[in-house]
């Protein structure tokens, strides 16, 4: 979540077996149901934090310290001056360090509402042209179409524009995982990725989509969160919290249900974010300096509280093998 935006919102696991068939053979992290599986099958369930990248890309100490930390998953913000060498260089960092990593293009924020932001056609063309780079990387990279890529109107365009991105990435012939996030500036507060979610994962010709939330403010009580989960769980369709925090401008957060919930039904969570926050949500630093010694409240809450990272995360099997 970019500063600007930050800013602009303040104004402003149990396997089920509905949805739709898996194709029979997949190679690389892949949905199963409601779930997001490795290539051998098994669960994969995300733990991390994001890494603010395209404003820091001098910080390469972030992989290491967030897998000490216990983390199984990095997600890096791109945006669309970030080179394909660059990308390499982030999936190789993340590789080294036995983590998962989730690439997520940040110029689609807020669309139509944040100046200077993009469609999601744009993302991918973006992620068309990293198809040397990331072709070969199903088992390690998923690929997270585009930032919050609406604001609080024009959110019915959401499903067509999804779709087409996701039908334009298919064609450059990239088979990774994709996570998509939701309008509302993430927060889906409208339902509409809640309720088009079952079509725009049949869109896709490699039934590989899973469906990313961010929970701030929308998400102050246990029923709101409980509910939004409710619903994905139903529909057998897979959820992720792309974004979180611990509270926030927007209004409270509940964070504690948001976390015990997601342990309880195997769904993966992404804190927002190392470091770096300014423009009022300095509190969303995970770490203060980009030291992972110093940790806030936030990140300690984050990573060593209950139903934390530290506690919840299992590293991701291919790593095991490799090891093996």
């Amino acid at each position: 979540m970019v500063v600007a935006v930050l800013v602009a919102l303040a104004l402003h696991s149990r396997p089920v077996s509905k949805g739709l068939a898996t194709p029979a053979t997949h190679k690389g992290l892949h949905v199963k149901g409601s779930q997001i599986v490795e290539g051998d099958g098994s669960p994969f369930v995300m733990r991390g934090v994001s890494h603010p990248y395209a404003w820091y890309k001098a910080q390469n100490q972030v992989y290491a310290d967030v897998k000490r930390l216990g983390a199984n998953t990095l997600r890096v913000v791109l945006d669309g001056q970030v080179t394909a060498s660059e990308v390499a260089d982030i999936v190789a960092h993340c590789k080294a360090n036995r983590l998962i990593c989730v690439l997520e293009y940040h110029d689609t924020t807020g669309h139509g509402e944040q100046a200077g932001s993009v469609g999601l056609d744009a993302a991918a063309e973006f992620w068309a042209g990293l198809r040397p780079v990331l072709q070969g990387q199903e088992d390690y990279v998923v690929v997270n179409l585009g930032n919050e890529p609406y604001g609080n109107a024009g959110n019915e365009a959401w499903t067509g524009a999804t779709k087409a991105a996701i039908a334009r990435v298919r064609a450059a012939g990239l088979g990774n995982l994709l996570m998509v996030d939701a309008p509302g500036w993430g927060q889906d507060w409208q339902g509409v990725m809640r309720g088009n979610a079952p079509a725009v994962l049949a869109s896709d010709p490699r039934h590989n989509v899973a469906f990313s939330v961010h929970m701030y403010g929308v998400y102050d009580t246990a029923a709101k969160v409980t509910g939004y989960y409710d619903a994905f769980e139903r529909a057998g369709l897979p959820l992720v919290v792309g974004e979180f925090g611990w509270k926030h401008t927007d209004g409270a957060v509940d964070a504690d249900t948001i976390m015990r919930e997601a342990g309880a039904r195997g769904i993966g969570y992404l804190g927002w974010s190392w470091s770096g926050n300014t423009g009022g949500v300095e509190y969303l630093d995970v770490a203060t300096g980009f030291d992972a010694s110093s940790l806030t409240q936030w990140g300690k809450r984050l990573f060593d509280g209950p139903d934390g990272i530290r506690a919840t995360a299992r590293e991701a099997e291919v790593y095991a093998a490799q090891a093996g």
